[in-house]
């Protein structure tokens, strides 16, 4: 599998799927890594690491054709099987997505379809939910609507607040992320309607 990741912060979801790769838990290549902000922290672990990096900052653009087309011509050039979005703050046009349909996955901090957006971790402990979790999904033009891939979840307990809660879903986004990758890199799988169906 060779997997492209578009980060814009710390990139410790890039960095689980890194560490996955290198224990030999996941059979991927990671070809490059893109930033929208070259003050990012993954993007400098990245280098560090040897691989591809790309900042492709998108204030340096008149647009956000122009900032996507940029990015885009990249992909273009290493051909990614699938990318994955470890924590990347731009939305992408319905353009980007069909550039690549059924081959861009994201995480989110909430079981979907509950708590879409921002804060999705804040909005759980609001409704006084008693679960929330994670979701690896494929990203379509509706805002974390695409089919899921894998879930888990997470017990909301009585004395936790947005951030206790985020700590401890983000230790299962991390294994999250690598579990859907093996999945998906099996290639055993069919997408049906909203259902992704592992054989």
């Amino acid at each position: 599998m060779r997997l492209a990741i578009l980060l814009s912060g710390r990139g410790s979801n890039f960095a689980a799927i890194h560490g996955a790769i290198v224990r030999g838990d996941l059979d991927a290549e990671i070809v490059c890594v893109i930033s929208n902000r070259p003050d990012a922290p993954g993007i400098a672990h990245a280098r560090t690491l040897g691989l591809p990096a790309h900042a492709v900052d998108h204030r340096a653009f008149d647009s956000r054709a122009a900032h996507e087309a940029a990015v885009l011509a990249i992909l273009e050039k290493e051909k990614p099987d699938f990318i994955a979005l470890a924590g990347y703050m731009r939305l992408l046009s319905p353009a980007f997505i069909a550039a690549y349909p059924m081959r861009i996955i994201n995480i989110h901090p909430s079981l979907l379809p509950a708590f879409p957006g921002v804060d999705a971790q804040g909005q759980a402990i609001v409704y006084g939910v008693k679960l929330s979790g994670c979701t690896v999904h494929f990203v379509d033009e509706n805002l974390d609507a695409g089919p899921i891939i894998v879930q888990r979840a997470v017990e909301v307990r009585a004395d936790d607040d947005a951030s206790t809660l985020a700590a401890r879903i983000l230790e299962e986004e991390h294994a999250a992320y690598v579990e859907a990758l093996v999945k998906l890199a099996s290639g055993d799988y069919c997408v049906d309607g909203r259902r992704v169906v592992f054989n």
